[in-house]
């Protein structure tokens, strides 16, 4: 491949589909794919590196280092596909009907396939302002890896103008959306022989009270004043996703925990609705202390990010508008890596990328031609933009 030989973004697609980069497994395969795509164009880029030395994000940029730049940020990781009824190897992309079909082909390698193309019309144009590229690992599973490379990019000689990051919106302006925690709750009971329940502490009905409780926490969190009509669900949700618990039928079960988590409004803290869980646990626990004192109910978090939500009068929401040619924003439920651009690194931040959320997750995941194309006449446009100078 010589500089002036610049795939489209379809082919570019099809290689990072063939990685079967599902978020418990390594990325470095396509990490290196990317690398190599990039050298070729005589773009660098440096990778940071996960604790345990099995993943990378990577980070690369095209243009003057001394300007601010633009990011298009964008996760390599996809979710599972066991259990789901695929017609074929969800990890050979098909072409049919003007779908581009394959785990990942929306959510979201079809816009890092875009980001790609773009970088590499990049390096044959003189910018006055970089193209940046940050692509991170597991944010299917809590935006673990972008954590490792914000401030490696916190320490850019200078701070970018603008963060992109190119989740499915149909290449819609998205401002905000929610913010995640993901936590479980831990019922812990005495055990005993099922023939004498009172002789025990049964932490499944210990686990029953607490999902209750929720209920009660969820109904209270769902009222004014902790709403925001421009959400499509304009209250902060507490879900309980999975339980577990007990040993066998005949032993009273001394533990049982409940996977939770929380999307919770970019205006509205998470923190009360923990603390009104946690109230309620020791609520719970309090009748059953004196019959033994290792019966509790605690409240964990295991991880969390932010929301999103910038100024809808941020002039940066006008300069993306602009680029995809749509007109107005909306806001979404589910969470995505910006709001840590964000809150993190102060950047201004919007989603907007090819395809819909509605086909991500699911079997037979696709984007459609017509979203990518749409994709790199947007970023062509981003192209023109940052060969002249310019402020937000």
């Amino acid at each position: 491949m010589t500089p002036l030989e610049i795939p489209d973004s379809l082919s570019i697609l099809h290689d990072l589909v063939g990685f079967a980069t599902i978020s418990p497994d390594s990325n470095l395969e396509l990490i290196a794919y990317i690398n190599h795509f990039l050298a070729g164009y005589g773009i660098a880029s440096e990778q940071v590196i996960s604790e345990d030395g099995r993943k990378a994000n990577i980070l690369a940029s095209v243009g003057p280092a001394d300007a601010a730049g633009v990011v298009l940020s964008g996760h390599t990781d996809v979710v599972p596909t066991a259990d789901q009824a695929w017609q074929a190897d969800p990890f050979v992309l098909r072409v049919e009907g003007g779908r581009a079909i394959g785990r990942g082909a929306v959510d979201m390698k079809g816009f890092i396939a875009c980001a790609l193309r773009c970088a590499a019309l990049a390096s044959t144009r003189t910018l006055r302002r970089p193209l940046i590229l940050a692509f991170s690992h597991d944010e299917e599973i809590g935006c673990v890896g972008v954590r490792r490379l914000l401030p490696v990019l916190a320490e850019l000689p200078t701070l970018p103008l603008l963060c992109i990051v190119g989740e499915p919106t149909e290449m819609g302006v998205v401002t905000g959306h929610k913010g995640k925690v993901m936590g479980q709750i831990c019922c812990t009971g005495l055990e005993g022989h099922s023939s004498e329940p009172d002789k025990g502490v049964n932490a499944i009905h210990l686990a029953g009270e607490m999902i209750a409780a929720s209920r009660a926490v969820q109904a209270r969190f769902s009222a004014a004043p902790y709403r925001d009509p421009t959400f499509n669900v304009p209250y902060s949700t507490l879900h309980l996703g999975r339980i577990q618990g007990g040993t066998s039928v005949n032993i009273i079960p001394r533990d049982c925990t409940i996977d939770f988590e929380i999307r919770n409004l970019p205006s509205v803290d998470p923190q009360p609705m923990l603390d009104a869980l946690s109230v309620d646990a020791q609520r719970i626990v309090e009748p059953y202390r004196a019959r033994s004192e290792q019966v509790g109910v605690t409240v964990r978090v295991h991880n969390q990010y932010p929301g999103l939500g910038i100024d809808e009068q941020h002039p940066a929401v006008a300069f993306v508008q602009a680029l995809c040619g749509v007109a107005g924003t909306r806001k979404v439920a589910y969470g995505t890596e910006a709001g840590l651009f964000s809150n993190e690194l102060g950047l201004a931040t919007v989603v907007c990328g090819p395809g819909s959320v509605d086909q991500a997750h699911k079997p037979e995941e696709f984007v459609t031609l017509q979203q990518l194309y749409d994709c790199d006449a947007f970023l062509q446009r981003l192209l023109d933009r940052l060969s002249h100078d310019f402020d937000l």
